[in-house]
């Protein structure tokens, strides 16, 4: 496969019978039903939960936090004195900014929009602005499958959901810490993780963030990939090639080690999101309100540094609010209020003028069952509503995030498909009114035969890879599968088909050379 061409979804295999030849059809309709494009621009309005007035209280409120209470900035001595020479008021390691002022940093200098290139030019994703990026799940240090069951990660499932993703048409992007290969060592992972999202898919990636110099490996990494269009000559700055997750330690807090990665990638002009990670009722109030105020308060703080380090280099507003049960203490997802934070936030950040992250198919389920799917879907229809423009989490999500499900991968990616369909809206083309195939059918007959439902019924509806509309007695006769099953069947199929990108040898050889040259000068540890 060159890097050009690209791969579509086919169903998987339902056994032999009679007629076999219809499965050849029924997978080449559905392929043709999931065409891959590079990213979505939603046509639907956003959905939105407050008006003028609410947003400007959730606006006035954080302020209010940022000056009174303020943010800590830990164990970074430059990160206080960029501030200082701010004109923030900094005791110790507390930052207070002057009412307004992160604001001001943030919309003076951040785009509200940019371009992530990807090593295929063709799969470049435009992040902000209308457009909706899906990447996968990310960071679960165990994955699941039907026949495995529950286990630790290994760098062979970390390559397995690349090539996954890569052959997912909904999914616009390789992600970034898919799982934990938890089988190579801690301080050298990342070599190994940010090459299979080079090797094994041209879709944009994330980089590494667990320390500020594997931050700066994955830059030396991306220079060698991109070679001699790591510069954009309009601008004399590096591409923007690496978008990579910044938490904030919430409540209020940003740790060393998050700031100094955001300073390796806003140095070299990569996209940085800004996410405070926050349970509601543990690190935030338990109302809506409360909980979009603080984090709005720590976005702003967390992409004021990143501007003051680098001005005009890419961030995103990130929130990752969810609820968690008073019973017991666990997080819990797919519940109203974290939607509802959602679509706050997701207001805010246009307001603001920054592109949006949040959202995902979240859920608490340890399985790929009803309550994996009904607590995604209640996550990722108001991610879609509500205008995200980087979905992180899209696909493979399980146990609140602590596992990756092979089928609960499929399934997302499945749901994602028909986010694709929502956000185009409605076809009010010559073709989408159908007033030619009204005229021709006519009062008491049916539309199947006409002319208008020959020429589009390959590509009227969205047509699901994996879900089973069939009569009872067929699908009792092709062994009454469920949606797990037959989504293992799917995952095991791609898997076998996959053909990797092409990949330069000379590009490649510089790549492993790095590599092998970095794990070699310095030892193996697990911290």
């Amino acid at each position: 496969m060159t890097d050009t061409v690209e791969q579509t979804e086919t169903e998987a295999p339902r056994g032999r019978r009679a007629g076999g030849g219809r499965e050849a059809k029924r997978a080449a309709r559905s392929a043709r039903s999931t065409q891959s494009v590079p990213y979505i621009t939603r046509k639907i309005p956003y959905f939105e939960v407050l008006d003028e007035e609410g947003l400007a209280i959730i606006e006035r409120n954080a302020d209010t936090i940022l000056e009174e209470t303020g943010i800590d900035f830990r164990d970074d001595a430059e990160a206080l004195e960029l501030f200082r020479n701010a004109g923030c008021d900094v005791k110790g390691e507390r930052v207070r900014f002057p009412r307004g002022l992160a604001r001001k940093i943030v919309q003076d200098n951040a785009p509200r929009e940019f371009t992530q290139h990807a090593r295929n030019a063709a799969r470049s994703v435009v992040i902000g602005g209308k457009n909706t990026v899906f990447a996968p799940a990310y960071g679960s240090p165990f994955v699941r499958d039907l026949e495995g069951g529950r286990r630790y990660a290994t760098i062979q499932d970390f390559q397995n959901f690349v090539k996954l993703a890569y052959m997912a048409n909904p999914i616009h992007h390789s992600g970034g810490t898919i799982c934990e290969p938890v089988d190579l060592p801690v301080n050298k992972r990342h070599f190994d993780m940010v090459y299979s999202h080079m090797k094994f898919s041209d879709k944009p990636f994330m980089g590494s963030v667990t320390h500020p110099e594997r931050a700066q490996d994955t830059v030396e990494m991306t220079k060698l990939l991109f070679g001699d269009n790591w510069i954009d000559p309009l601008t004399g700055k590096p591409r923007t090639a690496i978008i990579n997750l910044i938490n904030a330690n919430s409540p209020m807090t940003f740790d060393e080690t998050m700031l100094g990665a955001a300073k390796v990638y806003a140095r070299n002009n990569q996209a940085t999101i800004i996410t405070p990670f926050i349970l509601a009722g543990a690190m935030s109030p338990v109302t809506v309100a409360g909980t979009a105020a603080q984090t709005l308060a720590e976005a702003l703080a967390g992409m004021a540094f990143v501007q003051l380090c680098s001005p005009g280099a890419p961030v995103v507003l990130g929130s990752f609010a969810s609820s968690i049960s008073m019973q017991s203490g666990a997080p819990t997802f797919g519940t109203p209020e974290p939607a509802l934070v959602l679509y706050v936030m997701a207001a805010l950040a246009r307001r603001l003028g920054v592109p949006f992250r949040s959202g995902g198919g979240l859920c608490g389920s340890k399985i790929s069952d009803a309550q994996a799917a009904s607590e995604s879907a209640n996550t990722l229809l108001p991610t879609c509503l509500g205008g995200v423009n980087f979905v992180l989490h899209t696909a493979g999500w399980l146990e609140g995030g602590l596992s990756m499900g092979y089928e609960k991968f499929i399934m997302d990616v499945d749901q994602a498909g028909m986010m694709h369909t929502l956000l185009a809206g409605v076809d009010l083309s010559e073709n989408g009114q159908a007033m030619d195939a009204i005229r021709e059918v006519g009062p008491g007959k049916h539309f199947l035969g006409c002319a208008h439902t020959q020429a589009n019924f390959e590509s009227a509806f969205y047509r699901s890879p994996i879900t089973d509309n069939n009569s009872f007695e067929q699908w009792e006769a092709e062994g009454s599968r469920d949606l797990t099953a037959r989504a293992n069947t799917l995952w095991k199929k791609q898997l076998a088909e996959y053909e990797a990108p092409a990949l330069d040898v000379a590009t490649d050889e510089a790549i492993l050379d790095y590599v092998n040259r970095r794990k070699g000068s310095f030892a193996d540890s697990n911290v």
